[in-house]
């Protein structure tokens, strides 16, 4: 009988902070079900981390009802067959388990993170396939819920980050589904049906577009198990939602929306990468020495350290199936907003004409590469990453080559990948809390 597993997992966890970090070995097949499946095998700590992720993300939702994908995930513990949410939630804590997962434009996924002694994996296990594959969306739990996420987004409306986030995808991806709100609409979610969530279920939640991440104390075989548990009694159906492309170049916009936020909160940036992208490294290591390296950046250094016009300034690309849009963010006082536009503009304008200097290139190498290890210094990260691989079809060798693509990168290819992907004439500007006199 398992009395203290958080303990457990304390000790074990100190255990695995000592070992020495190797780049793990990815297994991968295709389980019966359909499902693509990654596993590393590890059995430095007793610990099993699991992962199912499905193209169900907030871009597959209808401009007439977002907000379906959103619920469609969250409810997934809220009651299934043979479980209520208490029986999920006290089922989990009285094994020292947790239930979790993420969601944003592409994918929805569940994730389990538990012990991994036979008796205390295989409840845990069995609850998150009841979980993942049997859900009842039921319609009184879909109405306390619906309550909660309005309530949430009439809150999330008054803040200027929210807004000016809300505008900048907007502006970016036009009609793209990406531009779509993550939790939806006010309008929108107060009319979502239970129905429309099982009919959203069982067109996304399809067994042979899942990807199935495996990480920890278990055996090849037990794995294979593992994965036709999870996704053998998904639904079978044949409709592939097709993506439009990002249309990549844009013009030129800018927004100036009032608040009485004591600071304006400024947004500019256009569609930047895939995640797949050719230049995906250039770019990468590019922006880290752009804006993406905290101190150690030029948008950083140039208007915080320099001249004092924002305590944080950042940027980065957030590559997605389709182009995702690459953003330069900071918070000023309203009485400095435009001189901090204008510097940040000339920056990035200078940057992406003439690129980094060596120097600088030097120093974000060695940043990158020697941090290396901390991107998989524990079971979750490695779980992430497995993920990450799977859905967007990256290398197995991904992690392996990461460090040798970062020290291949030149000043050139950054010119160059910047100067094709990044156009400073053609991008979309929001600035929420605009500076007084400015109209709306």
């Amino acid at each position: 009988m398992l009395t203290n597993p958080l303990k457990i997992i304390a000790i074990a966890l100190c255990a695995f902070s000592s070992t020495a970090l190797a780049t793990p070995q990815i297994q991968h097949w295709q389980s019966a079900s359909g499902a693509k499946v990654l596993f590393v095998e590890d059995h430095d700590i007793p610990m099993l981390d699991v992962a199912v992720s499905v193209p169900a993300g907030s871009s597959f939702d209808s401009a007439q009802k977002s907000g379906v994908a959103g619920l469609a995930h969250h409810l997934l513990d809220l009651g299934s067959q043979g479980l209520s949410e208490d029986d999920t939630a006290r089922g989990m804590a009285d094994l020292g388990a947790q239930l979790g997962g993420s969601f944003d434009q592409d994918r929805a996924s569940i994730s389990l993170r538990t012990l991994s002694q036979h008796g205390v994996r295989t409840q845990a296990l069995a609850m998150m396939a009841q979980v993942l594959q049997h859900p009842l969306y039921e319609a009184d739990i879909l109405t306390r819920e619906k309550t909660r996420v309005i309530a949430g987004l009439k809150e999330a409306e008054t803040k200027p980050e929210h807004i000016a986030d809300k505008a900048f995808q907007k502006a970016v991806y036009g009609e793209h589904p990406y531009a779509q709100s993550v939790s939806g609409e006010v309008a929108s979610v107060e009319t979502i049906t239970a129905q429309d969530l099982q009919n959203f279920y069982r067109t996304h939640y399809n067994a042979a577009r899942a990807v199935v991440a495996i990480m920890g104390d278990v055996s090849r075989a037990e794995a294979e198990a593992m994965a036709q548990q999870l996704t053998g009694e998904l639904p079978k159906s044949d409709v592939v939602a097709a993506m439009p492309d990002v249309a990549k170049n844009i013009a030129a916009s800018e927004q100036r929306i009032a608040h009485p936020a004591t600071q304006s909160h400024i947004l500019l940036g256009a569609p930047g990468m895939s995640r797949n992208d050719p230049d995906y490294f250039a770019l990468y290591v590019g922006n880290y020495i752009l804006g993406g390296g905290g101190f150690v950046s030029r948008l950083m250094n140039e208007v915080r350290e320099q001249r004092g016009l924002a305590y944080s300034v950042y940027s980065y690309f957030m590559p997605l199936k389709q182009t995702g849009a690459f953003q330069i963010g900071l918070q000023t006082k309203k009485e400095q907003a435009d001189d901090a536009l204008i510097l940040v503009r000339k920056t990035l304008a200078d940057f992406v004409a003439k690129g980094p200097t060596e120097k600088e290139l030097r120093a974000a190498k060695q940043n990158i590469v020697g941090g290396f290890p901390l991107r998989i210094d524990s079971n979750k990260k490695i779980l992430d990453y497995l993920s990450m691989i799977g859905f967007y079809d990256m290398k197995l060798t991904y992690l392996d080559d990461f460090s040798a693509q970062v020290e291949r990168i030149t000043v050139a290819q950054i010119r160059d990948a910047f100067q094709r992907h990044i156009d400073p004439q053609h991008m979309a500007t929001v600035m929420v809390g605009a500076p007084v006199g400015v109209a709306k």
